[in-house]
């Protein structure tokens, strides 16, 4: 049975109420943080919709940049992905990760995919506290949530507009609409940039971004507008990958 502080938190968001939805989620599991990130476009990208704290949009960027972690483990497994404890999860499971979220100081992550069956619409992450446990409640509170989410997503998809028909609000696609201006759009492009600059696929475009934004230390999406500006261009020689003014030979190579 789910608690009264997720019952009141689902019937706001059927309502389409006005407020912060992350911070009420966050409040009502117990969890240190709360990401919604919805799946846009043919390459069914994961796009930031809301979050609490700053911490959770921080680690969903980095999931992002480096392509690795429990959020895209669960959008491909269809499966939660729980680790409330990083500090005992296999480092070769996510190299990059663990110590890039160590240093962020997230101590466990859980992550619930969107979905029906084999439709994959958002992904749902929890930020665990330095207790490092889920506990039965709380797993019981999020996966509501995410059947809550789930329908509202897929009821949005269906027709092609906000609401879910119900309540006297107005419904919860008010809370689930997908930003104006996608975040990642500039990622898509820059991929795309990088693809033809090479003479690769898109695939392999993107690997090569993601290791530049990782050896940089620089977020996925910084690296990306600078491609989009043409202020770095990334050539053939692995060696050499990249040259421009944010290029470590100032785009002399």
């Amino acid at each position: 049975m789910i608690s009264d502080g997720m019952a009141e938190v689902l019937r706001s968001l059927r309502l389409g109420e006005d407020g912060d939805p992350a911070r009420a989620c966050a409040r009502a599991l117990g969890a240190a943080g709360v990401a919604l990130s919805l799946l846009v476009g043919a390459e069914r990208t994961a796009e930031p919709l809301w979050h609490h704290p700053d911490l959770s949009a921080r680690f969903e960027e980095l999931q992002f940049t480096l392509g690795e972690g429990p959020g895209p483990e669960a959008v491909r497994t269809g499966s939660p992905v729980l680790e409330p404890d990083l500090a005992r999860v296999r480092a070769e499971r996510w190299p990059a990760l663990l110590p890039a979220a160590r240093d962020l100081g997230v101590h466990g992550v859980c992550c619930f995919p969107l979905g029906v069956g084999a439709i994959r619409v958002g992904v749902l992450t929890l930020l665990c506290d330095r207790e490092r446990r889920l506990s039965g409640q709380q797993y019981t509170d999020a996966a509501a949530l995410t059947a809550v989410l789930t329908g509202g997503l897929l009821n949005r998809d269906r027709r092609g507009e906000g609401g879910d028909g119900g309540g006297d609000g107005p419904g919860l696609g008010a809370v689930l609409e997908p930003p104006s201006v996608l975040s990642r759009a500039v990622v898509h492009q820059a991929t795309g940039m990088i693809s033809a600059q090479l003479d690769v696929s898109i695939q392999e475009a993107l690997l090569r971004l993601r290791a530049h934004a990782y050896g940089s230390e620089r977020p996925l999406g910084d690296i990306a507008a600078d491609v989009v500006a043409r202020r770095l261009r990334f050539n053939d020689d692995l060696d050499d990958d990249v040259s421009g003014p944010n290029s470590p030979d100032g785009g002399k190579g």
